[in-house]
């Protein structure tokens, strides 16, 4: 009898996992025929394809938010584990994730920097920072490490000439967002990168200098972001996956060609009928997605670039992955 029942339990626990294994690569359907992604919801933030949903242009898909996004790194990890259907994150975190065998597919850019929105590195006024050298031996702080705003700096040093000896020497201190401007302001730091509305409140505050733009580094208005599904879900729901490009795109251009005010007050809109609680606060100072191409199509050079930096950081053996590898345009109608 015991060895009969260990029998069934395997069989059991095997079905078990072949229906794991075929829910991670198939949508749910909602009663009325909806194909749910599920996904994590930015509080106080309206991204392009919840922006998508509100403006109808994803009418045969329902985003179903199961879990507060915290950042992208755990978006990716739960991307891989088939938690959520849809993640977002910076690629150099997507490069980083494929190298070790996670295989994801970025869809579409949904997030950059542009002449309105950009991540700037700002001191005090009267600080003797004016250049990259001056930056030798002090702290500068950044939200995450190995993110967006440390490319950001790192490039700005590097092309201000500093050996690798000296980079080393300007210690990051990761400081949340909200807390960042204070850090500045109470010389807990030198110098601190700030983005969206943390770093427009500090602007209109006064008393500080920006010392670089992300844009300046680069050289470009380009996109940092996209948004990602596992290889295999892209291939197993084509049509999913091109409604949703499609929807995005659209989006994205939507907010290009509409008057700020209009594109602010329908963000105000979608938060306050998700949760009559949510802040709004954040969406008050947004200018734009930032996203360097029309529809967000993605640019092989712009993911080259990501895997650049990381191997020159030492945290990627040189080709180890191709850049052409990690995306695909086909499902984008804005793709040239």
């Amino acid at each position: 009898m015991k060895k009969w029942l260990t029998v069934m339990l395997v069989i059991v626990v095997g079905v078990l996992l072949v229906a794991c294994g075929d829910d991670k690569v198939s949508t749910a359907k909602t009663t009325d025929g909806k194909n749910v992604i599920k996904y994590q919801l930015m509080k106080g933030m309206v991204y392009p394809a919840e922006l998508a949903v509100d403006l109808g242009y994803l009418e045969g898909i329902e985003l179903e938010s199961v879990s507060d996004f915290k950042g992208g790194t755990e978006s990716v990890q739960y991307v891989g584990t088939g938690e959520v259907d849809l993640g977002m994150a910076f690629s150099a975190a997507v490069v980083k994730a494929y190298s070790k065998n996670v295989d994801l597919k970025s869809v579409i850019g949904y997030y950059g920097s542009d002449d309105l929105t950009n991540i700037s590195a700002f001191v005090l006024e009267d600080s003797s920072i004016k250049n990259p050298k001056d930056l030798i031996n002090k702290k500068v702080g950044v939200n995450i490490l190995g993110a967006h705003m440390e490319l950001a700096i790192k490039g700005y040093l590097k092309q201000g000439g500093l050996s690798d000896k000296e980079i080393e020497s300007v210690q990051l201190v990761t400081v949340p967002l909200s807390s960042a401007e204070q850090t500045l302001r109470s010389n807990q730091v030198d110098a601190v990168l700030l983005m969206g509305q943390s770093k427009d409140l500090a602007v209109e505050r006064g008393g500080i200098r920006e010392l670089f733009s992300d844009i300046d580094v680069v050289g470009k208005n380009f996109t940092a972001g996209n948004y990602f599904f596992r290889s295999d879900y892209v291939k197993e729901n084509p049509e999913v996956i091109k409604q949703f490009v499609e929807g995005v795109a659209k989006a994205i251009e939507w907010s290009r060609e509409t008057p700020r005010e209009e594109v602010v007050e329908r963000m105000e809109k979608i938060i306050k009928e998700r949760d009559p609680n949510e802040s709004t606060e954040s969406v008050k100072y947004w200018k734009s997605y930032g996203v360097g191409t029309e529809g967000g199509v993605i640019q092989e050079e712009e993911m080259q670039m990501w895997i650049d930096w990381l191997v020159e950081n030492g945290e990627l053996e040189k080709d180890a992955v191709t850049a052409s590898e990690l995306y695909t345009n086909q499902y984008n109608p804005y793709e040239k």
